[in-house]
C-alpha cells in the first residue's frame, strides 16, 4: 500500500512537534545552565553585569543548538514513534499494509529539512553571534587584551604589548614545522604608543620566549636603514598559541569556511579542524536521518518485545554512546591519524548503516 499524502502530513507533523518541543526544553535548561556558569566566570569581575551576561548566554546558544540538534532528532522521535505505538495509529498503517520505511519516510524527508536548514541558515547566524561572544568572553571574562592575531590574503599579522611596549609583527609565509616566518615586517612601539623603529626581516624564528629575526634591516626614527645579522625581540607567544588564536571554525559559517582554508594553507599553517569541521556540517543531514532510524528501532519494539524502560533506555545509552565514538573519531581526525573527511563522515555513516540493519532485521517488509 502507497502511504497517503494526509497520513504522511500527519506523521510529520507529529515528529516535528515532539522534535521542536523536545528541542527546545534541552535548550532552555542548557541556556539556564550557561547562565549559571557565566555567572559564577563572572563574579568579581567590573564589567560582568547581569545583563551582559544574559547577552553572552543567548549569544552562544545557537552553536549549542547545533550541538544538540541530533540528540534532540533522537529523544523527539523516540516519543513521537512511542505514542504512535501506544495509540495503535502505528499499528493501524501497518495492518492496512504500509511498511516502516513508508511511515518513516515523512520523519527522514523533515529530518533531512532540518539538516540543510542548519548547515545553510542556521550555521551562518551562529558563526556571527559565536564570534561576538569569544569578543565579550575574552574582554568581559578573560580580560585578554595583550595580543591579536589574524590572517588574510595579505599573509599573517600579530600585534602584541610586552614590558617595553608593544609590536605589529606581518609575514607573508609561515612554515609551521620550523616555527618560522617569512618576509617579516615589525613596527616597534614604546611604553606610550610613540614609533621606535621598522625592522624587515628575511626569516623570523619562533623560539621560547623571543622572536629571532634574520638577516635584518633596521630603520629607526632618524630615517637611516641599518643592517644587521639577527635581532631578538621578546614574546608570551608558541606557535601553538598562534595556531589556535585564528578564527576558530565555530565563528565561520559554512560558505566562509573553503575559502578560508585555503587562506590558511597558503599561509603555511595547518587547517585540518576547519577542515573537519566542514566536514561535519556537510554529514549533517546524513547524521540526523541516522538518528531517526536509531528511534524507530528503539521504539518500535515497545510493543512487540516489552520492556519499555529497557529498551527506551537502550536507545538513550546508543545516542550518547554514538556522541562519545564521534570524539574519539573526531580525536584522530584533528591529530591527522585519519583523514578528517573519514573522520567526518564515519560517525553519521555508521549510525545509519545501524540503524537500517537493525530495522531490516526488526521488520518483514
Amino acid at each position: 500500500m502507497r502511504l497517503s499524502l494526509t497520513l504522511s502530513t500527519y506523521f510529520g507533523r507529529q515528529f516535528v512537534v515532539w522534535v521542536l518541543g523536545t528541542f527546545s526544553a534541552i535548550m532552555g535548561i542548557v541556556f539556564l545552565l550557561d547562565l549559571i556558569e557565566l555567572m559564577r566566570r563572572g563574579s568579581g569581575k567590573e564589567d560582568a553585569y547581569f545583563a551582559v551576561l544574559v547577552e553572552m548566554a543567548l549569544l552562544k546558544l545557537p552553536n549549542m543548538g547545533q550541538q544538540i540538534l541530533p540528540f534532540a532528532v533522537l529523544f523527539g522521535s523516540m516519543l513521537a514513534f512511542t505514542r504512535l505505538t501506544r495509540t495503535n495509529e502505528l499499528v493501524v498503517a501497518r495492518a492496512a499494509g504500509v511498511s516502516v520505511w513508508q511511515f518513516l519516510m515523512p520523519a527522514i524527508a523533515v529530518a533531512l529539512m532540518l539538516g540543510a536548514l542548519k548547515v545553510g541558515v542556521v550555521n551562518p547566524i551562529a558563526s556571527v553571534m559565536t564570534a561576538r561572544f569569544n569578543a565579550l568572553e575574552d574582554t568581559v571574562l578573560r580580560n585578554r587584551v595583550d595580543s591579536f592575531m589574524t590572517v588574510g590574503q595579505g599573509g599573517l599579522w600579530i600585534r602584541e604589548r610586552t614590558e617595553e611596549g608593544q609590536h605589529v609583527l606581518h609575514a607573508l609565509a609561515a612554515r609551521q614545522n620550523d616555527a618560522e616566518l617569512a618576509e617579516v615586517l615589525v613596527i616597534r612601539f614604546g611604553p606610550h604608543d610613540e614609533f621606535l623603529e621598522r625592522q624587515d626581516a628575511r626569516i623570523a624564528h619562533l623560539g621560547p620566549g623571543y622572536w629571532e629575526l634574520k638577516d635584518v634591516v633596521v630603520t629607526s626614527t632618524s630615517g637611516r636603514p641599518e643592517h644587521r645579522d639577527s635581532i631578538r625581540i621578546p614574546t608570551r607567544l608558541t606557535i601553538q598559541n598562534i595556531q589556535d588564536s585564528f578564527a576558530s571554525p565555530e565563528t565561520m559559517s559554512f560558505w566562509e569556511l573553503p575559502g578560508f582554508i585555503r587562506i590558511l594553507e597558503n599561509a603555511g599553517f595547518s587547517a585540518v579542524k576547519h577542515r573537519l569541521y566542514w566536514h561535519a556540517l556537510l554529514a549533517s543531514p546524513l547524521l540526523l536521518t541516522a538518528m531517526v532510524l536509531i528511534a524507530a528501532t528503539f521504539s518500535l519494539r515497545l510493543t512487540r518485545r516489552g520492556g519499555t524502560l529497557l529498551w527506551a533506555s537502550s536507545g538513550l545509552f546508543t545516542g550518547f554512546l554514538l556522541y562519545f565514538m564521534s570524539d574519539i573519531v573526531f580525536a584522530l581526525g584533528l591529530s591527522s591519524r585519519i583523514p578528517e573527511v573519514l573522520a567526518a563522515w564515519t560517525p553519521a555513516t555508521v549510525t545509519m548503516l545501524l540503524g537500517m540493519t537493525s530495522l531490516l532485521h526488526l521488520e518483514d517488509g
